[in-house]
């Protein structure tokens, strides 16, 4: 099996490194220059719970490639997607399996511009990790992940459970689900508070849970996703959606961890996904008549933000 990480940074260090331990011929791509040269000097440094480790993983640009890959897991931020498929075309056969791992909301017609539907598999997941540097990745707590077939028919879905399974082989606690629109709302909604947040407040997630604020922002971030979701069929679950959010404060569990976002603006300088987030339910809460006042001015905000520190 012959597997592309399309997106080097942290959740795809962690994944290319447990693929990779499992056996599986994983191939790490970017286009992050100090990242790959990094890795192509000393490794991939890896700090696993407190233990240093050093991954020796294959890591290219998208023109280096040569050859076709079984599986593409996609892990590029949300508005790299399309230039990151567009770059590895090369790579993906009639027979590539494509799984989408990305934050947020929306990403469908950008993964169907490049496979047909047969091919494409979508998912969630609720592992979590972070790059301290270029070619330093810090993973810490467990996670799980649920994915599904987009395509109809028992071909489709045979492909989604293989792909479960090698995942689950790998340790990434992966499973087959017949209703992950579900779950990609109830991750997003986790990241519309906890990502957001921890941006705007520049904090990890412990330290936001503690604060007085925490719980009322909590509550109306969920219910405008809640609301927003439900136009579209499906109906989350509001207090376990709020009680999962609150599951990410533990200072003992995973709440020292600074989300994906915060990493992006506040340690990077790079623009982040909060379009994908929060700024789709704004966008889709305009589209269907709901009101989503908290979600709008987060997305300002963030996005306020991203232009002071101008970032790229």
């Amino acid at each position: 099996m012959k597997i592309g990480i399309a997106g080097a940074g942290a959740l795809g260090s962690r994944f290319g490194y447990m693929l990779s331990e499992a056996g599986y011929d994983v191939t790490l791509i970017d286009m992050w220059d100090e990242h790959i040269a990094a890795i192509r000097e000393n490794g991939l440094i890896i700090d696993w719970e407190g233990e240093e480790r050093v991954a020796r993983l294959p890591i290219f640009y998208p023109h280096e490639l040569e050859g076709t890959f079984d599986l593409v897991c996609c892990f590029t931020k949300a508005m790299g997607l399309d230039a990151m498929l567009s770059a590895i075309e090369h790579t993906i056969s009639e027979n590539t399996s494509l799984l989408c791992l990305l934050n947020g909301i929306g990403h469908r017609d950008t993964i169907l511009k490049h496979v047909p539907v047969s091919n494409f598999i979508i998912g969630n997941t609720m592992w979590t990790a972070g790059l301290t540097g270029p070619g330093h990745a810090h993973l810490i707590g467990s996670g799980s992940v649920s994915l599904e077939n987009v395509g109809e028919g028992e071909a489709a879905k045979a492909r989604a459970i293989e792909v479960a399974r090698l995942l689950s082989d790998a340790g990434l606690n992966a499973q087959y689900s017949a209703d992950v629109k579900y779950t990609t709302y109830r991750k997003a909604a986790l990241n519309g508070v906890v990502n957001t947040m921890c941006t705007l407040l520049e904090c990890n997630m412990a330290s936001f849970g503690a604060t007085s604020s925490a719980e009322p922002i909590l509550q109306q971030i969920v219910n405008e996703f809640a609301d927003v979701a439900a136009h579209e069929g499906v109906e989350l679950d509001r207090d376990e959606v709020m009680a999962n959010v609150r599951t990410t404060f533990p200072a003992d569990t995973i709440g020292k961890h600074y989300p994906s976002m915060y990493q992006d603006l506040v340690r990077n300088n790079r623009r982040t996904e909060v379009d994908y987030i929060n700024g789709a339910i704004s966008r889709k809460g305009k589209q269907y008549g709901v009101p989503t006042p908290f979600c709008d001015l987060v997305t300002l905000l963030v996005h306020a933000k991203e232009e002071i520190r101008d970032a790229a």
